[in-house]
């Protein structure tokens, strides 16, 4: 099998090379959408990567570590009551409220933990797909028939997308069960309700700290927005008090990065610095506080390792074909406006697929859709739109892969595109 291994390197370096001698790289759309790709990274790190993803990645460490893997096996293992594992992973996004991206380091600490993989798919469909915030921006921007049809057909959508997957592959999920079966199980000292309380508030500093500008004048979204570096700072406090109190963490680290932070929240006007070099500090804090604390950092960067580079390829690859939100890539959007114009299967086909592969941040898809429906674009195809791109995005289809396979990718990646089209299909016929 030698020779093949030697073919395959010869295949790619004469790829690269008769891509240098013929890309036109001196033509204003190839050179475009290179710029397009390296906003659409910068605009991903400096938005998503330090507020977003390293919190996941603790998140996920802390599942791998902390979280009783009976308890996941009981709730959401293959065995578990179909009602109950389907409803908690179905509904998952109304309480997490976060992007594809993110919700991906959560998605393999629980699948590593043992969960079903129906509703470890659901729960990957849902934690994007069934933004509460998102929902209600689409009824108010976009219209209120959609946002309900959105709303009401994702979380349908998420139980039928996990039911599917679990009966294509049945004999892997039954090889998998008795893996599991067998795997010791170390038991946490800790009580449940210490766990619930510590990975919701890691939930609830995500979900403020995030906190968009709803420009809608007052109310308590408009109040959230406003003091929520101030909310992210209590929440912080307490959240330190907890690492102290119920997980031993040295108080000397923590108090050190309490004082970096303080001085970085004055110094810099981007609350993101503080916020990033709270997050190194916590790492930091971790690994030099015992055993435990050590494998729960060391847990998330295992997770960081697999996942960062894959979404960084994805995001660079997906913005020199799309542009960034609202801009335009080598693909011509132009093309994209008259594809999606029509109520036709293919018009819904076409905009799941283009949904799919393009990158969508929390609630960016409102005004890119509202965007395209003014050039012409349906309510069905709209529909069919928000249904795949929240939930997929081609940096995500590469962290899935690293954690399902192909085979299994692949499944989804269609199910949801095809499912998708139809659904916003049917939508257009009412």
């Amino acid at each position: 099998m030698e020779w093949k291994k030697e073919w395959k390197i010869l295949a790619w370096i004469a790829a690269v090379f008769l891509a240098f001698v013929f890309v036109p790289i001196n033509e204003f759309r190839f050179t475009n959408a290179l710029d397009q790709a390296l906003q659409l990274t910068q605009w991903y790190a400096q938005e998503h990567v330090i507020l977003c993803l390293l919190p996941a990645f603790y998140i996920a460490g802390a599942i791998g570590v902390f979280l009783n893997q009976a308890a996941v096996l009981k709730y959401l293992g293959p065995n578990s009551n179909r009602l109950m594992a389907y409803g908690v992973a179905s509904v998952s996004g109304f309480v997490l409220a976060v992007c594809s991206c993110t919700v991906l380091p959560m998605f393999a600490g629980i699948y590593k933990m043992g969960a079903g993989l129906g509703p470890a798919t659901t729960f990957l469909y849902s934690g994007p797909a069934i933004n509460i915030m998102a929902v209600i921006m689409t009824a108010k921007v976009i219209g209120f028939e959609l946002g309900v049809a959105r709303g009401i057909t994702a979380i349908v959508f998420s139980v039928v997308i996990g039911l599917i997957m679990s009966w294509l592959f049945i004999k892997e999920a039954q090889s998998r069960t008795v893996q599991m079966a067998d795997t010791d199980d170390d038991e946490s000292e800790r009580p449940m309700l210490q766990n619930v309380i510590f990975f919701v508030l890691m939930i609830v500093i995500i979900l403020v700290s995030n906190w968009g500008n709803p420009d809608s004048g007052a109310g308590w979204t408009s109040y959230v927005y406003e003091y929520k570096w101030i909310l992210t700072s209590i929440l912080s406090l307490i959240y330190g008090a907890i690492l102290y109190y119920w997980f031993n963490v040295k108080v000397l680290y923590m108090a050190i990065t309490a004082l970096v932070v303080t001085i970085a929240a004055f110094a810099f006007p981007n609350p993101s610095v503080a916020f990033g070099l709270g997050i190194v500090g916590l790492g930091v804090s971790l690994y030099f506080s015992g055993e435990e604390n050590r494998n729960w950092f060391n847990s998330s960067w295992d997770f960081a390792k697999q996942i960062m580079p894959l979404l960084f390829y994805g995001v660079i690859i997906a913005g020199f074909l799309l542009g960034m939100p609202g801009g335009e890539g080598i693909i011509p959007s132009a093309w994209i406006n008259t594809a999606v114009g029509g109520d036709s299967y293919m018009a819904n086909l076409i905009a799941s697929v283009l949904g799919a592969f393009m990158y969508f941040a929390t609630l960016t898809e409102i005004p890119i859709i509202q965007g395209l429906m003014g050039n012409g674009m349906q309510k069905g195809p709209a529909l069919s739109l928000l249904l795949a791109g929240p939930a997929l995005s081609l940096p995500s289809m590469l962290v899935i892969y690293s954690v399902l396979g192909g085979k299994k990718t692949a499944t989804y990646v269609i199910l949801v595109i095809v499912m998708s089209s139809l659904i916003g299909y049917f939508y257009s016929l009412i």
